[in-house]
């Protein structure tokens, strides 16, 4: 299940381009896909630009501010990586059967920074705006 999911978000990016920078992470069509991207443009990638793409306009104002994926890790989500595998909680349940334009998606974190081993988890609340997914809320942590 998990695979098929990585495999339809690495479409997604051959499709927008051949430049890692100038992936337009907007068409993804998949709530947990686009979160996967938000975070994977954060912390791996270190693109705030591309990250805030995917929010609402408030949120990336909030986000923009901060000028730099380190600020942002630090600030809004108390989280710093070196390197991060960010994945989708499996819970088996279509997001997209229960909500039809709002969704709430947990991701789990798994990377290394300073050396250590780091764990956490996050949960945002996205919405359909004009048939796209946007990051609405980050919510409290679920743990």
């Amino acid at each position: 299940m998990n695979f098929i999911k990585y495999i339809l978000l690495g479409l997604a990016f051959l499709v927008s381009g051949c430049d890692d920078d100038k992936h337009d992470i907007t068409i993804i069509d998949n709530p947990e896909l686009v979160t996967i991207a938000f975070f994977d443009a954060l912390y791996n990638e270190k693109n705030i630009e591309k990250a805030a793409s995917v929010c609402t306009p408030k949120l990336a104002r909030i986000i923009l501010h901060y000028q730099s994926s380190q600020a942002v890790g630090r600030h809004i989500f108390n989280m710093q990586f070196d390197e991060v595998e960010i994945a989708p909680e499996d819970s088996g349940v279509k997001v997209r059967e229960q909500f039809k334009d709002a969704a709430v998606i947990t991701v789990y974190f798994n990377g290394m920074y300073r050396g250590d081993n780091v764990k956490d988890a996050k949960r945002l609340s996205l919405i359909q705006i004009n048939n796209k997914w946007v990051i609405h809320k980050i919510l409290k942590d679920p743990f």
